[in-house]
């Protein structure tokens, strides 16, 4: 399994021109996937700069583990990250950003790329439960060794649990309704693959919105299974910590939650986006935006590659 069948990059070159690689600098990829991203930034370093390349999946570690084998051209191998001593796998939540810098005796990053999106892998692994697409076990497990699986959440949270996930992480309005009907139906059948819970779900879905809505539901119990919003958090914080002065911070988002999150960083330095300024009414953050707005997609790109067309890619500098 290579790079692309795994995970095609999106927005390579705006990724690669937002860090602003400097050959001894120390970088880390938060989100590694099938290593797209991290073999660019590479093939851009020094023999004293390194990256640091984070994923918690299995299927992430075996495609970095077996690249040597998977790499089909020349060029490809000449940057063979498995035999690069300039690269570190960490297998590891991005959360713990922070932790494994002081681990490796990192005193500084010079940037932190991080592609929130969910891999294309994981939506096209059936039997990994991401994908409404295909009959499958609910798991939905980043972490394959987690202990939370979406058929815990479906099954034995409570309704007004559920409700609140439907509703603040796939941002139904209709969540009260869906809790309600997955509870009532549970209590005849467990509810056991993503093809009985798209069935239960599809008749209080607008056959117009269907496809978007039912995306947004099991969205919803993605976060909730992968504590996505909270790792999040933590990853950023941790990020403006490690951070070197001048050092690069970009972040591609694909829903309005991460994004809101990561905007009010990058403007405020909190994840509330709470504004502190001085005597002369400057503003006071550790983060400055190196570009205003946000950088999209070209057109070309979202025709060659639909998941790119929801991406948006936030870029700070540390004060």
């Amino acid at each position: 399994m290579n790079c692309e069948t795994y995970h095609k990059p999106v927005m390579l070159a705006e990724c690669l021109e937002a860090l602003d690689i400097q050959q001894d600098g120390v970088y880390a990829d938060m989100t590694f996937g099938g290593g797209g991203h991290s073999r660019e930034i590479v093939a851009r370093l020094g023999e004293e700069g390194h990256l640091y390349g984070f994923d918690q999946d299995m299927d992430a570690y075996a495609t970095f583990s077996n690249e040597g084998n998977a790499l089909s051209s020349e060029a490809e191998k000449s940057v063979c990250l498995a035999k690069d001593n300039r690269f570190t796998f960490v297998r590891s939540n991005f959360r713990f950003l922070k932790n494994w810098m002081m681990y490796y005796g990192v005193e500084g990053l010079d940037g932190i790329l991080a592609d929130l999106g969910v891999s294309s892998h994981h939506f096209d692994e059936g039997s990994r439960g991401f994908s409404f697409r295909y009959d499958a076990p609910l798991d939905m497990r980043m972490n394959q060794a987690a202990p939370l699986t979406a058929a815990k959440v479906v099954n034995e949270y409570s309704e007004e649990q559920l409700a609140d996930i439907f509703y603040l992480y796939g941002e139904m309005k209709n969540s009260r309704k869906l809790a309600n009907m997955l509870v009532k139906a549970r209590q005849q059948n467990e509810i056991k693959t993503t093809g009985q819970l798209a069935d239960l779900f599809r008749p209080l879905l607008g056959r117009d919105r269907e496809k978007k809505d039912m995306a947004k539901v099991f969205q919803a119990l993605r976060i909730e299974v992968n504590g996505e919003m909270k790792a999040l958090r933590e990853m950023l914080n941790g990020a403006i910590e490690v951070l070197k002065p001048g050092g690069r911070l970009v972040v591609m988002t694909y829903h309005s939650l991460e994004d809101r999150m990561v905007k009010n960083i990058m403007k405020s330095g909190n994840i509330e986006g709470k504004t502190e300024q001085d005597f002369f009414g400057n503003l006071l953050s550790p983060l400055r935006p190196v570009k205003k707005g946000v950088v999209t997609p070209t057109e070309a790109e979202q025709q060659e590659n639909p998941r790119s067309r929801s991406a948006k890619l936030r870029i700070a500098e540390k004060v």
